[in-house]
């Protein structure tokens, strides 16, 4: 394949505590996003297209490759729509912590550190092969088997210094007969077997059937949004159907069908329960004191009903905070970068105290960016002016607390 160029940086103006793509792209919940150490760059194709993303304290910078065989020049306007569908933007995450925090004291305390979490809108059909790949791994081998994937069966689109890009492979491509045998060589174990006869049944579908099973609200991208059913302690109805159709698939328990419908099926209401999940309902929750401790059919929908109860309809997006909170990996990573400010300013009758802890990492900001860089607006998301540096530690969390002493207290 012909060496690609990438498009010049254009940028969002989003701020990390609506949307932090360190922590997002981390967490599970997509394994095909390349990572750049070097320039703290993260690349993907997505919708035939390859997609480089960084961010600093105040923007999202972004620039492309369009497929090969496109005949005109993609517009700028397509990869901001698909940024704001696929990192689900229009949902306020700052309104939506506060109202979890509200609701969950342990929510409050562990969430604060990890703000800019988003359920990604994925799709779906990757979405399933991901998570049939997760079955008894970890996201580091998760993410090669689905590298592999796309290397074998996806369609190429792009080099970038050499490494080259592809999509991921659509049904059709996985549901030949030699694919299980492809798979078992390249390291896929017993998960060969079900990623080959999911991939047969789908096909043998109407080509829309997976997409169907969509939430209205949060529908493929290109769709429009529609109105949907009552929320109910179970979930809503479309979630239900959804739920129990992808557990006639093969490689699909009830862990795996929640993952699919809410990362890639648009149902937050979705909790996908593992043993992970199940510890952290255990010790903070006070589950498992009764007779039934192991993780089981019961207790999978009791911890599930639980959360619904407590968050609401975005009970699965509240969950996975928790559950990257609970990660070892960012634990560590963040306290090694917390700092704390302290401000006292003298008023008229009172002194006003402002503690300010910041969680952050290292970013490092494109060299090549120059002030004319483009911005693009974004619904309901406010420019915000900030100064460019080469390398700065960038907050993944930023809390706030103000106090005023009185001053005849203090007298």
């Amino acid at each position: 394949m012909i060496s690609s160029a990438l498009s010049e940086w254009q940028k969002l103006p989003i701020s990390l505590g609506e949307l932090c793509i360190n922590t997002t792209l981390r967490c599970g919940q997509s394994f095909r996003w390349q990572h750049l150490p070097e320039s703290e760059e993260w690349r993907c194709v997505l919708y035939g297209n390859l997609l480089s993303l960084k961010q600093d304290s105040n923007y999202l910078y972004y620039r492309s490759v369009s497929a090969s065989d496109t005949s005109t020049q993609t517009s700028n306007d397509h990869f901001v729509r698909i940024i704001k569908h696929y990192f689900n933007l229009t949902p306020n995450l700052t309104e939506l912590y506060a109202q979890w925090s509200s609701q969950d004291p342990n929510f409050k305390k562990k969430a604060a550190q990890f703000t800019g979490i988003r359920i990604l809108r994925q799709d779906a059909w990757e979405a399933l092969v991901s998570f049939i790949c997760s079955s008894n791994n970890n996201i580091a081998r998760i993410s090669q088997m689905v590298e592999k994937l796309c290397i074998h069966y996806g369609k190429p689109v792009a080099t970038i210094d050499g490494r080259a890009y592809h999509d991921f492979p659509p049904p059709d491509a996985l549901a030949t007969k030699d694919v299980e045998g492809n798979l078992r060589n390249l390291g896929f174990g017993y998960r060969a077997k079900y990623i080959y006869q999911t991939a047969v049944m789908v096909s043998n579908r109407e080509k829309s059937w997976l997409d169907a099973l969509s939430n209205p609200e949060c529908p493929p991208f290109g769709v429009n949004p529609k109105p949907t059913g009552e929320m109910k302690p179970e979930g809503r109805d479309g979630y239900r159907e959804a739920h129990e159709k992808l557990l006639e698939l093969q490689g699909v328990g009830p862990k795996v069908s929640d993952c699919v419908c809410l990362m890639g099926l648009g149902w937050g209401e979705s909790v996908p329960v593992d043993t992970h999940v199940w510890q952290i309902a255990q010790r903070d929750y006070r589950f498992g004191k009764t007779s039934n401790k192991n993780l089981n059919k019961t207790t999978y929908d009791a911890v599930a009903n639980h959360f619904r109860k407590l968050w609401g309809k975005e009970a699965g997006w509240a969950h996975s905070v928790l559950f990257t909170a609970d990660l070892r990996t960012f634990a560590d990573k963040l306290a090694a970068t917390k700092k704390v400010d302290v401000k006292v300013k003298d008023e008229e009758s009172a002194i006003k105290i402002e503690t300010k802890v910041t969680t952050g990492v290292a970013l490092k900001i494109p060299e090549d960016l120059e002030d004319k860089v483009k911005i693009e607006d974004m619904d309901d998301v406010k420019k915000i002016n900030g100064k460019r540096r080469k390398e700065e530690i960038v907050p993944v969390a930023q809390t706030t607390e103000t106090r005023r002493m009185s001053k005849r207290l203090r007298r």
